[in-house]
């Protein structure tokens, strides 16, 4: 007695479906030959004939509707299982880089859905400037990093972009901009700024390379409670990106500032060989930075 195949399950099942071995070759893809070969040596198998053969096709005997019967579990159980190797499992553990601002909401928000979709993942994460977490990736000490601004091209690292982050000036309730929908450079000249670390100093600055006068910075703080308190104590202005306005407390009001240098790329960047735009984190990055684009808008209509 011979063994049951994968390939004669597949055979015997379309066989009995059609209930025709003609119609099973042509659905297959087999020749009329090479279907009577697998049923034979199927029918050898089970020991009995598994069809009835008839002038107008074939009927399967109580011996073939066992076989189908059991045919159907093993081959979708199989199917299921090729299905599920065409998608790439991810890395049980990696290493996410991503610069400050996009820990407020983008960076936690991703990570709880992806950990959500695969419990069994750990995710470990680092903030850092964008040129080292950068540096670190091209070390790889980093899997994965969310970077600020625009990034020349460099071998082995692959850039994926998530979204164009604008700048929003802060101001507090009582200033004559709240309540605008969008500001110009020009308006802003003889405001008082309050700025922070040297990276958030370099942020603002850029903004100016252009307007042909430099800003007034009166306060200097190094975390946004502190930067926002003066905002809100009427002692300044200062920049936000868009990516933290929803977190902004209700005492103060943001307006969009109108120029180009006022919108900053959010990028995704990976090393080649390692984790890259398919995996589950990534996109949950998307998904997540759609969200916030939306809800920023919706935010400032209000």
């Amino acid at each position: 007695m011979g063994e049951f195949t994968i390939s004669g399950l597949r055979v015997v099942r379309e066989a009995a479906r059609t209930e025709s071995f003609t119609r099973a070759a042509e659905r297959l893809g087999y020749t009329q030959s090479a279907i009577s070969r697998q049923i034979t040596l199927m029918e050898q198998a089970a020991g009995q004939a598994l069809f009835e053969r008839r002038a107008r096709g074939v009927r399967l005997t109580a011996a073939g509707r066992i076989v189908v019967r059991h045919a159907d579990t093993v081959l979708d159980v199989l199917d299921t299982a090729r299905e599920e190797l065409r998608t790439p499992l991810p890395p049980s553990r990696i290493r996410i880089g991503a610069f400050p601002t996009a820990n407020a909401a983008l960076v936690p928000r991703a990570i709880a859905a992806a950990t959500q979709r695969y419990p069994g993942s750990e995710i470990t994460l680092r903030e850092g400037t964008s040129p080292g977490l950068l540096s670190a990736l091209r070390r790889g000490r980093l899997d994965l990093a969310v970077l600020s601004g625009l990034l020349d091209p460099l071998e082995g690292v692959n850039i994926v972009p998530l979204l164009e982050d604008s700048l929003y000036l802060a101001v507090p309730l009582g200033h004559p901009l709240a309540g605008r929908g969008a500001v110009t450079i020009p308006e802003l000249r003889d405001e008082r700024w309050i700025t922070g670390s040297d990276d958030s100093r370099t942020t603002l600055l850029g903004a100016w390379n252009t307007a042909g006068w430099q800003p007034i910075i009166a306060y200097t703080a190094r975390d946004w409670a502190a930067k926002l308190g003066l905002v809100a104590a009427g002692l300044g202005v200062t920049i936000v990106p868009g990516l933290v306005i929803n977190a902004l407390p209700a005492t103060v009001s943001t307006v969009r500032i109108d120029d180009p240098a006022a919108i900053r790329p959010t990028v995704l960047a990976f090393r080649d060989g390692g984790p890259d735009g398919s995996h589950p984190f990534t996109e949950a990055l998307r998904d997540i930075a759609a969200q916030l684009t939306a809800e920023a808008r919706q935010r400032l209509r209000a």
